[in-house]
Formats: structure tokens, sequence, C-alpha cells
């Protein structure tokens, strides 16, 4: 399972079943779960924990110092979770002294090229399209996606369950459930369809739909918006999310397409 080609270091640590392909290099103070396959000319730099199960494509490089100016060579990491698949040529940085570590949850899909730099935190059932770039301190919460050619901004956050279209610029959050497109990135309309694939019943979805209506549709501002679904939509647990991400936005939430 190890090619007599790869280069190991022996404080490197590796489960059981890993397979490690020809030309490819793990630093010390490397964890490699059970069952992961790290394919040909992979890097894995020290402070890297990589979970179950994954698959590291060609080119991938995990673990590397971050581009960040302030970065003063603090030990710092990457953990990576269970059954994700990171592609041709993705970059994952090491965190800085914000977080300590960058983080890519369970199940997730890093397509060609993307990159993560420091401090990125991206949770689980997460889909990043080719070409996609976050930059420093960026958060994607569990379930979204990010077409192809997506840029996110520093220290942007994108909700979980949202859908941002190919080519976007993220400059403002991105609240949870929604769909965002075009420039400057404005919300398009509910992620009805993923929704429903995630399992989603139509009442929960109808829900949503209200409270982005009177956030979007009937209100000249966030703040009027906010008021609105307080009023209007009864507590529950999603009018809970959808609050309470507003609420902890420090960039403010896009705003409606014009």
């Amino acid at each position: 399972m190890i090619s007599k080609l790869a280069n190991i270091s022996d404080q490197a640590k590796l489960g059981a079943n890993v397979r490690v392909d020809s030309f490819s290099t793990i630093f010390e103070n490397v964890t490699i779960g059970d069952g992961t396959i790290i394919h040909p000319n992979v890097t894995i730099y020290p402070g890297t924990t990589i979970g179950k199960n994954c698959q590291i494509f060609p080119g991938a490089v995990i673990g590397v110092e971050p581009q960040d100016l302030k970065f003063e060579g603090e030990v710092t990491t990457v953990e990576i979770g269970d059954n994700t698949i990171i592609r041709e040529c993705v970059t994952i940085h090491r965190g800085t002294k914000d977080k300590w570590k960058t983080v890519v949850g369970s199940n997730c899909l890093l397509m060609t090229y993307v990159h993560v730099a420091h401090d990125c935190q991206i949770g689980n059932n997460v889909i990043l399209a080719s070409y996609t770039g976050l930059s420093g301190h960026v958060t994607v919460e569990d379930f979204a996606i990010l077409e192809g050619k997506v840029a996110a901004q520093q220290f942007v956050k994108i909700g979980a369950h949202s859908f941002i279209g190919g080519a976007s610029l993220i400059r403002k959050d991105v609240p949870p459930f929604v769909k965002a497109a075009r420039e400057p990135l404005g919300f398009a309309g509910v992620n009805s369809i993923g929704l429903r694939r995630k399992g989603f019943s139509d009442e929960v979805i109808k829900e949503i739909e209200d409270i982005y209506r009177l956030l979007y549709i009937q209100s000249t501002n966030v703040s009027k918006g906010v008021v609105a679904i307080k009023e209007q939509v009864s507590e529950s647990d999603v009018r809970a999310q959808i609050l309470n991400f507003i609420d902890a936005s420090d960039k403010g939430i896009i705003k409606g397409l014009i």
C-alpha cells in the first residue's frame, strides 16, 4: 500500500490500510486516518491531520505555511475530516494566531485548483467547485455549495445550505438556505431544490421563503426586515438560525438583486 518511491517521515502516523503512491511526500507530525488514499505527487506538510477514507489527488499541497505577512512561524495546523475528497492541485494552508487552525470537515468535495487559505473553517458536506478561492478567515457552513471560480473575501461567512453561482465575488456574508448570484452578489431566491434534496419538508421550505420574502422583498432594509420577521413569523429552528446569522454578521449580509 506504500510505494517505495514515496517519501514518508518516520514521525508521521499512518492508520490501517492507508495507501501512499509514488513521489508523494509526507512530513513529520502528520496523521492520516484508516483507509485514506494519497495519490502520486501529493505534499503534506507538518501539522496536518487527515481523517479516515479520504482521497487526496495528484498535485495537492496541504498544511504549507500561510500566505500571511503577520505569520511568525507559530505552530498551527490543518484538520480534515473523514470521507473528504481533495482533487488535483488543491492547496490548503495552515492557520495563524487568529484561529490556530484551518479546518475542512467530513464528506466534503474540493474540486481541482481550489485554494483554502489560513484560518478558514469549512463545515461538513461542503462542495467547492474548481478554481474557487477562499481568502483567510472565511467560514463556510454545512452543506453549502460554491460553484466554479467563486472568490471569497477575507472574514466573510457563508451560511448552511446556501448555493453560490459560478464566478461570483463574495464580499458580504451569505445567509443560510439562499441562492446568491450576479455582481454585486445578491439574493437570488431560496435554495429550495437543494433543500428538498436534503429532506427538508415543503412546510419548512415555505417558512424559509416567507422569512426571506419579508427580509428582501417587502422591506427596504435589513433592520426593518428583521423586525418584520420577528413580528410575523412564529419562533422555530430555521427562524432562529437565520436571525442569529444576521445578528452575528460583522460585514453585513448580501442585498437583494436589483
